[in-house]
C-alpha cells in the first residue's frame, strides 16, 4: 500500500470528517472507495443552509457500501456507519461515545460547526481518533483539527492545491502542521486500508 501515507494507521476508533462549500463532492470521493463491512464509525459535519431539511443521508446511503444515517441525539455510535450532522444543530460526541445534538450558539457563523464535533471527539476518543478537513470557504476546523492533535490522534487536511475551495485546509494549516496532506484520492485509499482495533 504504497500509494497511501507511509504505512496504515492503526488502532483508529472512530474518523470525524468536516468539509464546507464543494464538501458533498469531496466527500462522495473519499467515502465511495470504502468496502462493504467497514469497521470504524465516521461523524461528519458538512455546513448547510439552516433552513432546508438535509437529503445527505439519502443521497449518501444510494451511493456507498456502508449504512448512512441521519445523526440522532443521545444515539450510540455504532461501528462501520456513517452519521451527518443534522442542520441547525451542533453535533458532538459524548465522553460514552453516544452522540448529542444542540442549539449552543454558532462557531464561525456555523451551526453545525466542525470546531464543535472535532474538539468533542478528540475528548472522548484521544489517540483513537482521526480527523480530516476538507475543502470550505471558511475557518471552522482549524481550532478542532489542532485540538485532535493535542490530544493524540491523527489529523489530515486536503491539499489545498486540489481543494475546490482552499480557505479552510489553508486556515487548518496556519495553525498545525498535520500528520497528511493529501488530495482526495489518497485520503480514499488511507481510509480503506485503516484496521479497526480488534475487539
Amino acid at each position: 500500500m504504497s500509494g497511501v501515507a507511509t504505512s496504515p494507521i492503526r488502532g483508529i476508533e472512530a474518523i470525524v470528517v468536516g468539509a464546507s462549500a464543494g464538501g458533498v463532492e469531496a466527500l462522495l470521493t473519499i467515502f465511495s472507495g470504502l468496502p462493504e463491512g467497514f469497521g470504524v464509525p465516521i461523524i461528519a459535519v458538512l455546513h448547510l443552509p439552516d433552513e432546508r431539511r438535509s437529503q445527505l443521508a439519502e443521497v449518501f446511503a444510494r451511493r456507498l457500501r456502508i449504512p448512512v444515517k441521519e445523526a440522532c441525539d443521545k444515539e450510540t455510535i455504532e461501528a462501520g456507519t456513517l452519521y451527518f450532522a443534522t442542520p441547525g444543530y451542533h453535533l458532538s460526541v459524548e465522553l460514552d461515545r453516544s452522540l448529542s445534538l444542540s442549539q449552543e450558539d454558532r462557531v464561525h457563523h456555523s451551526r453545525p460547526a466542525i470546531d464543535f464535533l472535532f474538539a468533542s471527539a478528540a475528548d472522548a476518543y484521544g489517540p483513537g481518533l482521526l480527523a480530516i478537513l476538507l475543502t470550505g470557504a471558511n475557518h471552522d476546523g482549524a481550532r478542532g483539527l489542532a485540538h485532535v492533535k493535542q490530544s493524540g490522534g491523527n489529523t489530515v487536511v486536503q491539499d489545498p492545491q486540489e481543494a475546490r475551495i482552499a480557505v479552510m485546509p489553508l486556515a487548518a494549516l496556519a495553525l498545525h502542521t498535520p500528520d497528511h496532506i493529501l488530495p482526495l484520492s489518497r485520503i480514499g485509499s488511507l481510509l480503506a486500508s485503516l484496521e479497526p482495533l480488534p475487539c
